[in-house]
């Protein structure tokens, strides 16, 4: 489970990632709303942690755009603000759920577990594109009779590479994607990944490969 958490007070940013990690969450940090925008946007996560007073872009709007892009990402909503018309305002524009500061870090993983819990349930466990079929749960890609088990990096890109279609994607959504907003990685490691999915795809006798477009990025294409 992928978790973006998009909160400018740096310290409960990174309290609420340190917690997420003992509960086995991976989760990115943006401390401003255009990055946490920008990153909701691009990123497969399965769960946002959202600060209401954010620089840049407040949380309502991130809300508002995020459900206007048809993105349904479970939102959790955290705020110091308590009153009844900015929860009704959050919740009208698309968010799940609402936390008022200060709350007890108990209470924010059991919304987190019943966010991505109730996420998971109308979600298909199974991902296709083609001829593939990429399954959520095992993490194992198949073709007709034959299966490969991927690794994690794999997993994220190609899960990345499903999701968006036909639609390009860059290096640098791979990057955030795969390892993460705060990463030394670099374009050369993405190519690296790139290839292994490549050897993979013809394990499979796949009809759909992986396209390069150079300097744009990369998309799945089916032969004809």
């Amino acid at each position: 489970m992928r978790v973006l958490i998009v909160e400018d007070e740096r310290n409960l940013a990174e309290t609420l990632q340190q917690m997420l990690k003992t509960n086995r969450f991976d989760s990115d940090i943006c401390l401003d709303g255009e990055k946490g925008l920008k990153y909701a946007k691009e990123g497969s996560y399965d769960l946002i942690i959202l600060d209401i007073m954010l620089p840049k872009v407040n949380g309502f709007t991130i809300v508002e755009q995020l459900r206007s892009a048809n993105i349904d990402t479970p939102i959790l909503v955290l705020t110091a603000r308590s009153s009844v018309e900015d929860y009704v305002h959050g919740l009208d524009l698309g968010a799940d759920y609402y936390l008022t500061k200060p709350f007890e870090m108990k209470e924010l993983m059991a919304c987190v577990r019943a966010l991505t819990r109730r996420h998971g349930e109308v979600v298909m466990d199974t991902l296709s594109f083609g001829d593939l079929k990429l399954n959520k749960s095992t993490c194992e890609l198949s073709c007709g009779e034959r299966s490969i088990r991927l690794g994690k990096k794999e997993f994220s890109i190609m899960h990345l590479l499903m999701s968006n279609g036909n639609v390009v994607v860059s290096k640098e959504q791979i990057l955030h994607n795969a390892w993460g907003i705060a990463t030394g990685a670099e374009d050369n490691n993405v190519e690296v990944y790139i290839s292994f999915l490549r050897k993979k795809l013809r394990y499979l006798h796949a009809q759909t490969q992986i396209e390069t477009l150079r300097k744009f990025g990369y998309k799945l294409q089916e032969k004809v």
